[in-house]
């Protein structure tokens, strides 16, 4: 996969088709870490033991990074 690179300017704004890649990627990613053998459970409590951002809104980033392509990917 090719690394994606957004760089903003307002005058000259992002295509669409390079946000949806990166938005596809993130989603991919997300995918990627529920099936790297740990249990979400275990990925909420490692990321809130580093972090200390409450478990259940590291839940609900983690379900929005699963379910951002549908919402904006069409």
């Amino acid at each position: 996969m090719a690394d994606i690179k957004v760089v903003k300017d307002a005058e000259n704004p992002e295509p669409k088709e390079i946000l949806a890649a990166a938005i596809i990627k993130i989603g991919e990613a997300a995918d990627a870490l529920r099936k790297s053998g740990l249990n979400e459970d275990a990925i909420v409590i490692l990321l809130h033991a580093k972090t200390t951002v409450p478990k259940r809104d590291i839940k609900v980033i983690f379900d929005g990074l699963r379910r951002m392509r549908g919402w904006y990917c069409r």
